[in-house]
């Protein structure tokens, strides 16, 4: 333990590693999931890294959606169809011809997972499934990275961050699903993978906010669409803390670990990686309304509770030294920053009129330019 504080604390002296565009270049990309929020920011990253990219997704499920707004569908090829149809997604991942297979496709929602738990289950698990085995099966292939979640863990409401290699679990059916996806990931890992010649990782994030978001249940869409009316802001766990990060943050964090999965000959990189904010950036949902609010310039906050509530983590924090010493990554936006540029990419859209596309290839310019926070 103390060789790897040595090794964190040393890396706190060097800029944090990035994607590097001569990698991505020309790159075939499967990216499953690019008509959601994270996967929208990835597929404009891609994009913009040079990489030729193939979506597989569901139409978008909000109005408006990030992927019509910021025409996510311009530059790449993009296929509407189902995770859950094995035939489609195996025929699609062979059509693409793709080295690196990015997998975001998920039903997100703690709440829509308690109204329709066979969905998530067969979305999450089977859907996962799915893509492995295509995967499999395409000569061309060569990582693959399934995107869970931090609540994938054995949440036992404690004040320590998670590490890799603590106990799955998840008392949600959507958290559960994504555990039973890590399973798979492993599973498929020592079963075919490693013969097949193809790297297989997972990526487990924190709770992602930015521009763009417009699901339900979600914390900052609900902060959004509140300030917009003019309406105070209903929160009903004031005190649940999370890991807060930009999307940014992650899909940087994806795009690295795949890089190096790629030039990973040994297979050492074949694991689970957590990535999620600093310590600081773990805060409650309270005071990250409140941070809205302030960015936002005005606005009002109800704690409304809520007597018919379902069971969500009270406390969940992310321990990130892995992602540090293995690949180089860290944050680099802190919590305030995250806060700004997620308000100030709604007041640009929806206020100004700015172009939604323009607005997020202008933040993740930002984002690969600036120095280090």
């Amino acid at each position: 333990m103390a060789k790897q504080n040595r090794a964190v604390e040393s890396l706190e002296m060097t800029a944090p590693v990035l994607p590097n565009p001569a990698f991505w270049r020309g790159r075939k990309v499967f990216l499953t999931g690019h008509t959601g929020f994270k996967g929208g920011w990835l597929a404009l990253w891609l994009q913009q890294l040079g990489a030729d990219v193939t979506g597989y997704a569901l139409a978008p499920d909000t109005e408006p959606a990030l992927f019509d707004l910021a025409d996510v569908a311009h530059g790449m090829r993009s296929v509407i169809a189902d995770i859950r149809d094995a035939d489609a997604v195996a025929l699609a991942l062979a059509s693409a011809q793709a080295e690196i297979v990015l997998h975001l496709a998920a039903q997100p929602l703690v709440r829509a997972s308690y109204a329709d738990p066979l969905t998530t289950y067969a979305t999450n698990v089977m859907g996962t499934a799915n893509v492995l085995e295509a995967a499999r099966h395409v000569r061309s292939v060569k990582v693959v990275q399934v995107i869970t979640t931090d609540k994938c863990y054995d949440n036992r409401e404690w004040e320590y961050p998670y590490r890799e290699t603590d106990r799955l679990g998840g008392h949600d059916p959507y958290s559960n699903s994504k555990a039973c996806a890590e399973l798979v990931v492993d599973s498929y890992r020592r079963s075919f993978m490693r013969e097949a010649g193809i790297h297989l990782a997972s990526a487990r994030a924190g709770n992602v906010i930015g521009g763009g978001d417009w699901a339900v249940d979600r914390i900052v869409p609900d902060c959004i669409r509140a300030l917009l009316a003019e309406q105070p802001i209903d929160i009903r766990s004031p005190g649940a803390i999370r890991p807060w990060q930009h999307v940014l943050e992650p899909l940087s964090g994806y795009l690295v670990l795949a890089e190096q999965q790629y030039a990973d000959a040994a297979g050492a990189l074949a694991s689970g990686f957590n990535f999620g904010p600093e310590s600081s950036g773990a805060v409650p949902v309270g005071e990250l309304a409140a941070g809205i609010v302030r960015h936002w310039g005005q606005g009002q906050l109800n704690i409304s509770g809520d007597p018919h509530k379902l069971h969500e983590a009270g406390t969940l924090k992310l321990d990130i030294s892995k992602a540090r010493v293995r690949l180089g990554w860290r944050p680099r936006w802190d919590f305030d920053k995250t806060l700004h540029h997620t308000v100030d990419w709604y007041r640009r859209v929806l206020c100004h009129g700015e172009s939604a596309r323009q607005v997020c290839l202008a933040q993740i310019a930002d984002y690969q330019t600036l120095a280090q926070p």
